[in-house]
């Protein structure tokens, strides 16, 4: 068991995985770190089998501790060679043993719906808790067996969609720059959490990474040769990830959402790919997005997260702090979400 925070070394043993995907990559780690985070990959080797665990570390402010989180989206352990008679008790210990030498006490990560031995590697280990759905398009079927199973309305907005709008794939920084516009103006309408505004360098940065591919779809309305919508798309392996998108406010009555995600099915389909995952609703609930992303495909799978605390003394002791702590820290709130994890930074 042992820590990797170099590009090189990190993408080595991830693309030797059986399963990976983009959320897992060194590139993707170190355009999403905080200030004061550090991607580390932590990895356990016996025989033949690998494991991977790919986290942010960050420091639990005024104490000599850590905790690990997972970066936005879906993440969770990859591996190779593990099948249905894995024992993974010398995995517990060894990571346990590291941990403790890494002074972390809690670890939280989102959990990857397509990756099917997370649970088996993560058993005995802390919690895993289902929150909700994500919607998968099977782009390995036929397209007409794909477009059967489109809701009655959206397979008729989109093809009125189509009718009026084209299709294509950003190229110049002109184009893209046009779609960060597209996408902050899609986050003021919904009046978003500031989690969801990245910088521009952000989308620059994504773009340039060369651990897997990205493409920006917009929609170009054919009459006023305006750009009305666009999602940035990200391609690893046999998964393909609707990742971020926006819609101009003034064209939402032709649903440009539609097309972009119907192109990119075709493409994916004509590629070669397997899945096209959608994702869920807002805080995985069974909201009026997902209810739009399900109007595409019933092919559900369970997303999760899995919540483990490694020193159960100490979490409680940073989670009940003394009276003369709470009084010397005005920000204290002594009305915590008792369901937040870690509930230290609730």
């Amino acid at each position: 068991m042992h820590t990797i925070e170099t590009k090189e070394k990190w993408q080595e043993i991830v693309e030797s995985m059986d399963d990976y995907d983009f959320y897992h990559t060194y590139d993707y780690h170190f355009i999403s770190k905080k200030e004061d985070e550090l991607p580390i990959l932590i990895v356990y080797e016996e025989n033949d089998t690998i494991i991977a665990l790919p986290f942010q570390k960050r420091p639990i402010l005024g104490t000599p501790f850590f905790d690990l989180t997972s970066v936005y989206g879906y993440s969770g352990p990859i591996s190779k060679n593990i099948d249905d008679h894995f024992d993974n008790n010398r995995f517990v210990k060894e990571l346990n043993d590291l941990l403790k030498k890494l002074n972390v006490i809690s670890i939280f990560s989102r959990l990857h719906p397509y990756i099917y031995n997370q649970r088996k590697i993560l058993k005995i280990l802390g919690d895993i808790e289902v929150l909700g759905k994500v919607v998968n398009i099977d782009v390995s079927q036929d397209l007409a067996v794909q477009r059967s199973q489109y809701g009655k309305s959206t397979k008729n907005r989109t093809n009125k969609c189509r009718k009026l709008c084209t299709v294509k794939k950003a190229i110049s920084g002109e184009e893209v720059n046009t779609f960060i516009d597209i996408y902050y103006e899609n986050m003021d309408r919904l009046s978003a959490n500031k989690d969801y505004y990245f910088s521009r360098t952000y989308f620059l940065d994504f773009l340039k990474c060369k651990d897997f591919e990205t493409d920006i779809l917009l929609v170009v309305h054919n009459e006023s040769n305006e750009v009305i919508a666009g999602s940035m798309f990200v391609k690893t392996k046999n998964i393909v990830q609707f990742h971020l998108s926006g819609s101009r406010t003034e064209y939402l009555n032709l649903a440009p959402a539609n097309l972009f995600i119907d192109e990119m099915r075709i493409r994916a389909t004509e590629e070669g790919y397997k899945i096209f995952n959608l994702g869920g609703g807002l805080g995985s609930k069974e909201d009026s997005l997902f209810k739009f992303k399900s109007s595409f495909s019933k092919n559900y799978h369970d997303f999760a997260v899995w919540k483990y605390v490694v020193d159960q003394k100490i979490y409680h002791e940073l989670s009940n702090p003394k009276e003369d702590l709470k009084l010397a820290d005005p920000s204290y709130n002594n009305q915590k979400d008792s369901t937040f994890f870690p509930l230290y930074r609730a």
